[in-house]
């Protein structure tokens, strides 16, 4: 690995990751958990797109946005877990630096896209419940589909404004990254030069995305909960259980990254779990979640088991 003696980043070729822990024993029980985890994140995502694509009961803006949120999630996994896992049984765990600046765009461009997705999802059951009668009307598959688009997008432009900064900073060794994966403000400390400004830059940029969506969805779900509480007991509990299922999700996701990127305790111990949480737990709880408490996610799983076996029966 190169030294930045003359400040030009160009001449970084790989970053070393220190990764979760050292002892060989811990990292193979480690390995076993995560490949088990991220199988369960990627065939329970699965699951829940096939259900929602194939099961006409299903074919409805809120599970259309649901199929969406399962797609993001397997992405967002997939961007540092796989790396992670490989990475227990190698003495050096190192990621080169096209792969690093790559993790780097692409973990915050899925995660801001995750952010905005989930104020579209409140969005969509702020209508569903506080004007049930334009409903459809409002939440076409035109501007659902509008409404995807623009969370990528914001997700894209989110990441590219940290991408375009970040590749340019000089670097100086010893080239250590005290985690699993290539996170912005670790490899932002190995500049050769004050990094006050751009912690403050990156703060700033993740806190527009960050703590905008999670007050829009604060002030949704607020409007909707005051609205279940006027509404009839039938259809309240309907509406009270999947926001609740709704309002979960989005603690477990925003929680982390606020204090990650937004207002940092600088703890590593606590930043590794941390990370581990909104890129791991989070992906595997989302299902879990929406198909447990979802009685009609549930019965199409059940339509699809019966005609599986139903067509298996007639071959």
């Amino acid at each position: 690995m190169s030294k930045m003696d003359e400040g030009n980043q160009s001449l970084v070729s790989e970053f070393v990751l220190l990764g979760l822990a050292h002892s060989q024993n811990l990292q193979a029980l480690l390995f076993m958990m995560f490949l088990m985890l991220y199988l369960l994140i990627v065939s329970g995502n699965i699951v829940i797109m096939v259900l929602i694509s194939t099961d006409p009961h299903l074919h409805s803006p809120m599970y259309f946005l649901l199929a969406n949120l399962s797609f993001v999630d397997m992405w967002l996994s997939s961007v540092t877990t796989p790396k992670m896992i490989t990475d227990f049984f190698r003495e050096k765990k190192t990621i080169s630096f096209s792969g690093c600046m790559s993790q780097i765009f692409f973990a915050h461009c899925i995660a801001a896209g995750e952010m905005v997705l989930l104020v579209v999802m409140a969005y969509d059951r702020y209508i569903a419940i506080c004007k049930p009668l334009h409903y459809l009307a409002i939440m076409n598959l035109k501007r659902c589909t509008g409404l995807v688009l623009t969370s990528w997008t914001i997700g894209f432009v989110h990441a590219l404004s940290h991408l375009v900064v970040i590749v340019e900073l000089p670097f100086c060794s010893p080239m250590e990254i005290d985690s699993f994966f290539c996170d912005m403000p670790l490899v932002i400390k190995l500049a050769c030069m004050d990094s006050h400004n751009l912690d403050i830059l990156m703060y700033a940029d993740c806190g527009v995305v960050g703590v905008t969506c999670f007050i829009l969805l604060l002030i949704s779900y607020t409007y909707i909960l005051i609205t279940v509480h006027q509404s009839s007991k039938g259809g309240a509990s309907k509406a009270l259980s999947t926001c609740t299922a709704h309002i979960t999700v989005v603690m477990i996701f925003f929680v982390p990254c606020i204090f990650i990127y937004v207002w940092p305790l600088n703890i590593t111990w606590l930043d590794k779990f941390l990370a581990v949480f909104y890129s791991v737990f989070t992906p595997l709880l989302n299902p879990a979640i929406y198909t447990l408490r979802n009685k009609e996610m549930k019965n199409a799983m059940k339509r699809f088991i019966n005609n599986y076996i139903d067509s298996q029966g007639k071959s």
